[in-house]
């Protein structure tokens, strides 16, 4: 595997940063830790998107196995959190009815070994040149609810804090329910998405690989985040490198590039556009949450473009 380009910039702060990237020699994933909607943190030095963000890239880069599969990933990161986090502080009843307390994250991996990508939850990916994404069912109507409060003349602030409940009420009734997340708790399999690279027109898993969503809820975070493991790994390439026939070229990247492309420039430009023309996504592309003030972006990004030489 060679890295191409990459980065991590977040929307307020690097100690804020809920956005992760983890590169081994035997996967690269990109981790979206979610936005709180909660005061309460497990953790008392971060939210807990952070921190979720923070123990998954600890069990990719410590205890995923080389060979393992998608299921053995859902299975291993939901136990590492439930046993080293809610059982130790006693909280596992509490959170089974409260999924809004529940550390809580998105991740996309490659897998070297499979020659596959995971994307559990609202991720999304570049694979030879065709966009996969795996957002969430209900964002788009509440997200549209939001839109409607800012024209009838209410602030994006009270806004959003109206929706709110409507996005609390929706974890309730769907989180690893109807679509995916790691939280701690069993991974609704049939939201997960798995692309096969070596013919990534092969997609398994509930979601098509056309379905496309235009809606994201934001995360918090940072000016630029620190990455979680050097970005580097079989050796590195430039942007300008040619890329063998029998290669593959990927792009992983969290939902904070509203419009994905194929290179860090191109989807940078993209997203300066947007924040330049529509700051609280309220028109070309609407979202649970615009700019806040005092932030540069809405969310964090993160984007990883490699090379798979097979």
């Amino acid at each position: 595997m060679k890295i191409i380009e990459s980065s991590i910039i977040g929307k307020k702060s690097s100690e804020a940063c809920e956005d992760g990237m983890v590169v081994t020699d035997d996967f690269i994933a990109v981790i979206d830790g979610s936005t709180s909607k909660t005061p309460k943190h497990l953790n008392p030095d971060m939210k807990n998107g952070r921190y979720a963000m923070m123990l998954i890239s600890e069990y990719i880069r410590e205890e995923l196995k080389a060979d393992a599969s998608v299921d053995d990933f859902c299975q291993g990161v939901t136990a590492y959190i439930y046993n080293k986090v809610y059982e130790k502080l006693g909280v596992e009843e509490r959170l089974k009815e409260r999924p809004e307390e529940r550390l809580t994250a998105s991740a996309i991996l490659y897998s070297r070994t499979r020659n596959e990508v995971w994307m559990v939850g609202d991720c999304q990916a570049i694979i030879d040149g065709k966009l996969y994404e795996n957002g969430k069912p209900y964002e788009e109507k509440i997200a549209r609810k939001r839109v409607e409060l800012i024209e009838q003349g209410l602030s994006p602030a009270e806004a959003r804090k109206q929706i709110e409940p409507l996005l609390i009420k929706a974890m309730l009734s769907g989180q690893n329910q109807t679509y995916t997340v790691i939280d701690g708790f069993p991974i609704y399999r049939e939201g997960v998405k798995v692309v096969s690279v070596s013919d990534s027109s092969s997609v398994q898993g509930s979601v098509s690989s056309s379905d496309s969503s235009s809606v994201q809820d934001s995360v918090s975070s940072s000016d630029s985040c620190s990455v979680q493991d050097p970005v580097s790994c079989s050796g590195s390439a430039s942007a300008s490198d040619t890329i063998p026939s029998s290669s593959s070229e990927i792009v992983l990247a969290s939902d904070g590039y509203p419009f994905l492309k194929p290179t860090l420039a191109a989807s940078e430009a993209a997203l300066a556009e947007q924040i330049a023309n529509d700051p609280q996504n309220i028109r070309s592309f609407i979202a649970t949450k615009g700019i806040v003030e005092g932030n540069k972006s809405f969310d964090d990004r993160t984007y990883i473009r490699f090379v798979y030489c097979q």
